[in-house]
């Protein structure tokens, strides 16, 4: 059922195409081709679903003054939502702004063939390439765009930024046989053309695309198509981008014939959830200007299936932007938990029915009922994954060791062979050290990785290790962050990790371990002066001391990227705008690392993170 705001612009642009239908225009009224009727165009969007097909349960919000917990997104409420406008609102365009894949369960185990059977349940009149698409390399995103094509919706993949080599993968036997510029959509008698741009620069660092496969400048590039477009006699013109909200209006502001972007990569909420207790990243939709001074309209619609996007553009008979209006709406279950005596609990009848009425008029909110065709595909994918959890993916050669802070009392792997002595060792934690190998492994950027202990929850017993392991390790929804970081704040940092739990009452989670980063430590010394000896290994395997006042990029958790657990450096830096999002799974990128490994053994002793370590009572470990 549409909410108040849908119910809304359906009326209008219903009403405004009965007007435009029954105006008393002349029959030559339209001979000037720079002369047309006014358009109203409505586009109903997603980005960065990134593999997060199931709803998300628990998730909270602020309801009626009250912390309130519901069932959010998941793709077959996508797919019912999608459904919906079809029915309701004419002149509909339906849009994805790319990473459709990697990011879940879904993706490991079934390469975008998930992913590309939920999408085909939409069937979406374009597609946007995005960064994650290159993950798995050019063959990778062929594997995924050939299932795509299997179903019957025959959607477009946009990014005319985007140049495969003629002879791989993407590109058999033309450059476009994959991927097109762009793509011409009659609507209501009026051409509208849809342009792709996907990131350049964060795509190839952060991703694996072919060396050969080229990424033209953004801003040219859609300059230049635009230029096609309009040339073919096209004014009506909408970016499809994958290149992040700031992004977006620099771009709009440098463009000239641009009317709408959509877009995606940055995951931004648009609109005001304030009283939900979320915060935002501007309007919806934001209202600029482009190059010509003329008025441009861009949206985007967060993340992982959680909302949808609904834009209305009235276009003038010149073809230029009149208005435009919209929402990003959340789509919710139609159950609430709230709290009772402290804990949350599913909430009556009565108090439901009082929730839901009172959804019905916040513009924000959207109950909906997933899609039932679609939830009867995802379950055959969903039923193969509890048994695929327990496939193989490696081999341990020996027990990697949990431990938090070298030298404390508790052996946290006690039980696991070989790990009986390893809380009193200098090396501390394996299982830490393994995820840090595998997170710089992951980045195609990083000189070391990040990780707080506290993040890595059992250790790894010697012998075959499955999915379910992996999953158990590290059973969190964190993904990884690349920062642009000084050799002194390196240091900066380390110390903030200690003492969060040496003086400031925090957990001793937030003990630091490192992959290409290694150092002596004493815990009895004063705040500040913990740390010595901090060394950085080339990718020559050498050390060599770190320099303070040069910059490396780091890869580590977004959890402690954004300054928690004690982290307040990486907090400070991330603030400063030095931060790149990789929106990598870190479960995943432990998955590929054991993947690729096919068996792992402990690291040689000179590369752990901890070399020599003096507890807080002023005791030297030993190795």
């Amino acid at each position: 059922m549409l909410n108040n705001r849908f119910k809304g612009l359906a009326c209008l642009v219903i009403c405004t195409s009965l007007a435009a239908c029954n105006s008393d225009s002349s029959d030559d009224s339209n001979d000037d081709p720079a002369q047309a009727d006014p358009l109203t165009l409505n586009i109903a969007h997603i980005n960065d679903h990134h593999s997060q097909l199931d709803a998300t349960s628990n998730f909270e919000i602020q309801l009626d003054g009250e912390p309130t917990r519901v069932e959010l997104g998941g793709f077959s409420r996508v797919t019912a939502a999608f459904a919906e406008m079809e029915q309701n609102v004419p002149n509909l365009l339906k849009l994805h702004a790319g990473d459709a894949i990697t990011g879940t369960l879904y993706y490991t185990f079934y390469q975008g063939e998930a992913d590309a059977d939920m999408m085909n349940t939409v069937c979406f009149d374009a597609f946007a390439l995005g960064n994650h698409e290159f993950d798995d390399s050019d063959a990778g995103l062929k594997t995924f765009l050939d299932y795509l094509a299997e179903g019957d919706c025959d959607t477009p993949v946009l990014a005319a930024n985007v140049k495969p080599q003629v002879g791989t993968p993407l590109a058999p036997s033309a450059t476009d046989d994959y991927i097109k510029p762009y793509m011409i959509r009659e609507v209501d008698g009026v051409q509208v053309g849809v342009i792709g741009i996907d990131i350049s620069g964060k795509t190839t660092n952060s991703s694996r695309p072919l060396d050969t496969t080229e990424f033209l400048d953004e801003v040219q590039t859609a300059q230049d198509t635009i230029d096609d477009l309009q040339s073919q006699g096209v004014e009506h013109i909408v970016l499809l981008t994958h290149q992040g909200y700031e992004n977006d209006q620099t771009m709009a502001a440098s463009l000239s014939g641009v009317d709408v972007i959509i877009g995606g990569d940055s995951h931004s909420l648009l609109g005001d959830f304030s009283a939900l207790g979320l915060g935002s990243s501007g309007d919806y939709p934001t209202r600029t200007t482009n190059a010509d001074g003329d008025l441009v309209c861009i949206g985007q619609a967060w993340e992982y299936s959680k909302a949808l996007g609904l834009m209305s553009i009235e276009f003038d008979s010149e073809g230029k932007v009149a208005s435009c209006e919209g929402q990003a709406s959340l789509l919710v279950g139609d159950s609430f938990q709230q709290a009772v005596e402290g804990s949350f609990a599913e909430v009556g009848e009565t108090r439901r029915q009082e929730l839901l009425a009172l959804v019905e008029g916040i513009d924000e909110l959207r109950v909906t009922t997933p899609d039932a065709a679609a939830d009867a595909i995802l379950a055959t994918y969903k039923e193969q994954i509890d048994e695929r959890k327990q496939e193989i993916i490696g081999l341990a050669n020996e027990s990697f060791c949990l431990v938090r802070v070298p030298g404390e009392t508790t052996n946290r792997s006690s039980g696991t062979p070989g790990c009986d002595t390893a809380n009193t060792l200098a090396q501390g934690s394996d299982a830490a050290q393994l995820v840090a190998e595998a997170f710089l492994n992951a980045s195609q950027r990083a000189d070391f990785a990040l990780q707080n202990a506290g993040g890595v929850r059992i250790p790894l017993p010697a012998g075959n290790i499955t999915y379910n392991t992996a999953s158990t390790m590290l059973p969190f929804t964190n993904v990884l962050v690349e920062l642009d970081i000084t050799g002194a704040e390196v240091i900066s940092t380390l110390e903030d990790a200690v003492a969060n739990h040496l003086d400031a009452s925090g957990s001793d989670g937030s003990q630091p371990y490192a992959a290409g980063l290694r150092w002596d430590v004493d815990l009895s010394e004063i705040p500040g002066s913990r740390f010595s000896n901090v060394e950085v290994r080339d990718v020559n395997g050498q050390w060599a001391p770190i320099e303070l006042n040069r910059t490396y990029v780091l890869v580590t958790n977004d959890f402690i990227a954004e300054g928690r657990d004690g982290y307040t450096t990486l907090g400070t830096v991330t603030e400063d705008g030095r931060s790149v999002n990789t929106y990598l799974l870190y479960t995943q990128s432990l998955v590929d690392y054991l993947i690729a490994q096919n068996n792992v053994s402990r690291p040689v002793r000179a590369d752990y993170s901890h070399q020599a370590v003096v507890t807080a009572d002023g005791v030297r470990l030993l190795d």
